[in-house]
C-alpha cells in the first residue's frame, strides 16, 4: 500500500513529541496533541481500570499504581524495559488512531529517532523492540539527521552550509551527542561513554532537596516503598530546572526561586528550588557519573574534544547546530561560541527543541521517500540506451561545428606559419616544407594550452563545440524529459540540466559539461585527426593542388633532373624533392597577399577532407557514442545524487 504520510516520532528520555508530514507535499510538517497536548512527559503509567496512560495522564490520573519515566536507554535484554518501550508506543499510536489524526495501518510510516552514537545492530535492535508495539511501518534513524533536515527546510542552512561541515550537538536528557554532517553524510563523533545527559542535573536538584528535607529518612523510605512517588518528584525536580533555565535574570536574585512542588500526601510535599547561587553549585559539583567532573567540566572538555577531532581532519564546522532541550541551557551556547568562535563558525540553537527533532523526523521520513522515489525515476528514464539514441541522432551536427574551427585554427597554426618559413628560405624543398606543416599540425592538435599567438589549441576547440552542441541539442532533448521530473517533486529545473553560468546556490557547479561528459569526445576526436591519415591527407592535398603544379608551371619541367618520365605524380614528387626555389623569387612568389588569398582558396577543401575523415570513420563515433553515453548517464546520477538535498 502506497504511504501517504510520514509520522516524526521523537521519543526522549525526558519528554515525547510526534509530528506528521504529507508526502504528496511540502507543507510544513504539524505536530499532533496527546491529552491535548503537543509535547508530553515521557510517563508510563498503569492504572487498574483505564489499563496504560501516558505523559500528563499518568502523572494526574489519581489511581496510578506504577509509573515509570525517563526510560529511553541504549536496548538492551533487560525484559521490563522492551516491555516499557513496547507499552509506551502501543498506548502512544492507539490515542493518535482514536482521534483520527493517522491514516494508519499501511499508510503511516513511522520514523522514530535515537542517538546518533548508537551502532546500526543498536539502532536495529531498537527497530525490533519499537516495531512490536504493532506499528506496521517502523524505521529508526538517527536524531542528528532529524535536527539537520530541520534546520535545512526551516531555512536556516543554505546550498554552501548544506554542502560543507555541520556540526550538530544534541544536548538531551540522557547523553549528548557531537555528530558531524559533511557532504550530508552523518559521522558520529564518538567520545567513549557518553553519559553527559541533563538528567544529572534533575538528579542533582532531587538529592541536594532530599538531604535539604527535615526528615530525610522519612522521605528516602517513601521511595523505596512506594517508587513512583520518587518519578513524580524526579520530575518535579526537572520542572523546577526548567523554570530556572527560562528565566535566569529573574532568578539571578538570592531571594527568588525556581520551584517545583509534588505533593505525596497531606503531610509531606516535595519542594525543590534552585536559583544562580544553588545551579551554579550544582552544575560544578563533581559526580560520580561524569569521572568526578562537574556537568561544566565534562560539556566544555567534550566540546574541546570535538574541535581537535575535527582539526585533526582539517575540519572546521561552518555551523553548530545545538538542539535538545538542556540546549536551553544559556552556558551551553557560550561555552560553544567560546570554543568555536565566529566569524568561522556560526552557533545556531533551534528555538523549539522540544519539537525540532520531531518535525525534522517527519521531514527525514518524507525525504526519504521522496528521494528515493526522485533518483529511481531519473535512473529509469535515461537508460544507457536512450542516451546513446539521442547523441547518435546528433552526431552529424557536431561534425558540422567542428570541420570550419579546425580547418582555420590547422591553417594558422601549422599551414601559415610554415609557407612564411619557405619563403624566408628556412625550409629548402617543398617536400621539407610538408614535414614542417605535418610537424607543427600535430604540434597543434596535442597542446592543450593555447597555440600560436593565442590562437585556441585543437583540443579547446574540439571541446569549445562540443560544449556548444551539447548545450543546443542534447540538453533541450534531455530538458524535455528532466524538466516535469523536477516539477514533479519541486525543485529546480537547472537541478538536472547541464548549463553554464549555472547558479552556485541552487547546484553544484563542480559537475562540468566539458570535463565530465565530454573528455571523451575530446581525446577521440584528436586521436582521429591525427592517426586517421587526416593531417597528411590535408598537407598533401596543399602542396599539390596550390603550390607544387603552379610552380611547375613558372619554372617549366625543363629544371627537373634528366631522365625523369614526365607523369603527373612523378613531376610532383620530383618538384617537392629535388626543386629548390632560390630565395629572391619566394618572395615574389609568396607574398602577404598570395599566402592570405591560398589559404582562403584551400579553406574549403581542408573542410571537406575534414568532413570526408570525420564521416567515414564511424566506427570511432561509436565508441565516442557509447562513451559519451555512460559518461552522460553517471553525470546525470551524479546530478539527481546532488539534488536530492533540495526535495523537501
Amino acid at each position: 500500500m502506497h504511504v501517504l504520510e510520514t509520522i516524526g516520532f521523537d521519543l526522549g528520555h525526558g519528554e515525547t513529541a510526534v509530528a506528521k508530514a504529507l508526502v504528496e507535499s511540502i507543507d510544513p510538517p504539524e505536530m499532533l496533541e496527546v491529552n491535548n497536548k503537543k509535547v508530553q512527559i515521557t510517563a508510563l503509567g498503569w492504572h487498574p481500570d483505564l489499563g496504560y496512560l501516558v505523559g500528563e495522564q499518568a502523572l494526574i490520573q489519581v489511581g496510578v499504581t506504577q509509573l515509570d519515566i525517563a526510560f529511553k536507554q541504549k536496548p538492551n535484554p533487560d525484559l521490563d524495559y522492551r516491555k516499557t518501550i513496547r507499552h509506551f508506543l502501543e498506548t502512544y499510536y492507539r490515542l493518535l488512531q482514536k482521534s483520527k489524526q493517522l491514516e494508519g495501518e499501511e499508510k503511516s510510516h513511522f520514523f522514530v529517532g535515537c542517538p546518533s552514537g548508537w551502532s546500526k545492530r543498536d539502532r536495529q535492535d531498537y527497530q525490533t523492540i519499537c516495531k512490536a508495539a504493532g506499528i506496521p511501518r517502523l524505521s529508526v534513524v538517527p536524531e542528528s539527521r532529524a535536527a539537520f533536515m530541520q534546520a535545512k527546510e526551516a531555512g536556516k542552512l543554505d546550498y554552501d552550509k548544506l554542502k560543507s561541515a555541520v556540526l550538530i550537538i544534541d544536548i538531551g536528557s540522557s547523553t549528548t551527542d557531537f555528530t558531524l554532517v559533511k557532504s550530508l553524510h552523518e559521522i558520529p563523533l564518538d567520545f567513549g561513554s557518553n553519559t553527559l545527559g541533563a538528567f544529572l542535573i534533575d538528579r542533582a536538584i532531587f538529592e541536594r532537596t532530599v538531604a535539604n528535607y527535615e526528615d530525610t529518612a522519612l522521605l528516602k523510605w517513601v521511595f523505596e516503598e512506594y517508587p513512583h512517588h520518587k518519578s513524580r518528584c524526579l520530575l518535579a525536580s526537572r520542572k523546577a530546572k526548567e523554570d530556572y533555565f527560562s528565566n535566569e535574570q529573574v532568578y539571578s536574585h538570592p531571594q527568588s526561586f525556581a520551584r517545583g512542588f509534588e505533593s505525596i500526601n497531606e503531610q509531606i510535599y516535595f519542594i525543590p528550588q534552585v536559583n544562580k547561587t544553588v545551579m551554579t553549585e550544582i552544575l560544578n559539583q563533581p559526580l560520580t557519573e561524569l569521572d568526578g567532573k562537574s556537568w561544566v567540566e565534562s560539556f566544555r572538555e567534550s566540546v574541546i574534544e570535538a574541535k581537535e577531532t575535527l582539526a585533526k581532519q582539517g575540519i572546521t564546522p561552518k555551523v553548530i547546530l545545538m538542539t535538545g532541550g538542556a540546549s536551553r541551557m544559556q552556558f551551553t551556547r557560550q561555552i560553544c561560541e567560546e570554543i568555536f568562535p565566529e566569524p568561522a563558525t556560526q552557533v545556531r540553537p533551534d528555538p523549539e527543541p522540544e519539537r525540532c527533532i520531531a518535525l525534522g523526523l517527519a521531514r527525514v521520513g518524507r525525504w526519504d521517500l521522496r528521494a528515493e522515489a526522485f533518483k529511481k525515476e531519473v535512473d529509469q528514464r535515461f537508460d544507457s540506451e536512450k542516451l546513446k539514441s539521442i547523441i547518435e541522432r546528433h552526431i552529424p551536427e557536431l561534425i558540422e561545428l567542428l570541420i570550419k574551427p579546425l580547418s582555420q585554427g590547422l591553417i594558422d597554426n601549422a599551414v601559415k606559419p610554415s609557407l612564411q618559413d619557405w619563403r624566408m628560405n628556412k625550409i629548402r624543398t617543398l617536400g621539407d616544407l610538408e614535414t614542417r606543416m605535418k610537424q607543427k599540425a600535430e604540434a597543434w592538435i596535442k597542446q592543450d594550452a593555447m597555440g600560436n599567438k593565442g590562437n585556441e589549441s585543437a583540443r579547446q576547440i574540439v571541446k569549445n563545440q562540443s560544449i556548444t552542441w551539447f548545450n543546443s541539442k542534447i540538453q533541450p532533448e534531455l530538458s524535455v524529459e528532466t524538466d516535469p521530473i523536477c516539477q514533479r517533486y519541486q525543485i529546480p529545473r537547472s537541478s538536472l540540466r547541464f548549463e553554464e553560468g549555472i547558479d552556485p546556490d541552487v547546484v553544484n557547479p563542480e559537475i562540468s559539461v566539458g570535463d565530465a561528459i565530454l573528455a571523451d569526445t575530446v581525446l577521440l576526436i584528436v586521436n582521429l585527426v591525427i592517426g586517421g591519415g587526416t593531417v597528411g591527407g590535408i598537407i598533401a592535398l596543399i602542396l599539390t593542388g596550390h603550390l607544387a603544379w603552379p610552380l611547375l608551371v613558372i619554372y617549366g619541367i625543363s629544371v627537373l633532373a634528366a631522365g625523369v618520365e614526365i607523369t603527373r605524380s612523378k613531376t610532383q614528387e620530383a618538384i617537392k624533392t629535388k626543386l629548390d626555389i632560390p630565395g629572391w623569387s619566394r618572395q615574389f612568389l609568396l607574398n602577404d597577399n598570395k599566402i592570405n588569398s591560398t589559404c582562403e582558396q584551400m579553406k574549403p577543401e581542408l573542410e571537406n577532407v575534414f568532413r570526408e575523415q570525420l564521416i567515414e570513420n564511424q566506427e570511432t563515433f561509436d565508441e565516442l557514442i557509447n562513451k559519451v553515453g555512460r559518461e552522460l548517464k553517471k553525470a546525470l546520477n551524479a546530478k539527481a545524487q546532488e539534488a536530492v538535498i533540495l526535495i523537501q
